[in-house]
């Protein structure tokens, strides 16, 4: 690769691109919404919220001086991620809780990114996170469901149009803020009803001496506003 062709992607990363067409936006959130509400659906593409509720805690893991043992993805979209370090303390606290409040941040950030038309450093940044999320995974399936997202992002970004790759963008950023209420809301009824302790919410009760209920007021408050803040961004407001 010479010099030219580095110059050439270094502006395509930290460029803008023009803004989509209002109902290109409109148009994504109302599909990322029938993701997320229509149960056939969203069994499907759950993986991804699953893929970036694991990662968070992978990621907080790392960057408080945990050791990251792997990630494994399951077919249920439920997951698994392993660290070793402290029981207890700061590092553990914001692991547990990095789970739940991934999604709708990432889809937060994401929709800075849009909102100040960086579509292309939001598709290959994408990329980067799955390839480096991809070295962790420790089963079959979970490698297989982070090479099939990381070869999506890599086709859409590298062989579709301008206005193919914004509608893409837009669209999971949509989903990943439309989603993130949803697992809370799943794991706030599998708790009542079949009383489980095991939760990131009770694990963090444990951890912080604090009742299992302010965690799930804290998740629902960071996908509500990551929702409000994310959709005032995307509609231009």
């Amino acid at each position: 690769m010479n010099v030219a062709s580095i110059t050439e992607m270094w502006h395509r990363l930290t460029g803008t691109q023009p803004d989509p067409s209002r109902w290109l936006v409109l148009a994504t959130g109302l599909l990322a919404l029938t993701a997320v509400l229509m149960r056939g659906v969203w069994h499907v593409t759950r993986n991804a919220v699953t893929i970036a509720h694991e990662g968070g805690h992978g990621l907080l893991a790392l960057l408080s001086g945990r050791r990251l043992d792997g990630i494994r993805l399951h077919s249920d979209t439920s997951g698994l991620t392993v660290s070793r370090g402290k029981p207890h303390g700061l590092g553990m606290v914001l692991t547990a809780a990095a789970g739940y409040t991934a999604p709708p941040l990432l889809g937060l950030a994401g929709a800075g990114l849009l909102a100040a038309g960086h579509i292309t450093a939001l598709l290959w940044g994408a990329t980067a996170l799955l390839l480096v999320m991809l070295v962790m995974i420790r089963n079959a399936y979970g490698a297989l469901t982070v090479v099939t997202a990381c070869a999506l992002f890599l086709l859409v970004s590298w062989l579709t149009k301008a206005q193919v790759q914004a509608a893409f963008a837009y669209l999971v950023v949509w989903f990943l803020l439309v989603g993130g209420a949803r697992p809370v809301a799943e794991l706030q009824n599998s708790r009542r009803r079949d009383r489980t302790n095991s939760s990131d919410a009770d694990q963090l009760a444990r951890l912080t001496h604090t009742p299992a209920a302010l965690w799930m007021l804290f998740f629902y408050a960071v996908a509500l506003c990551s929702l409000i803040g994310g959709g005032r961004w995307l509609l231009g407001r």
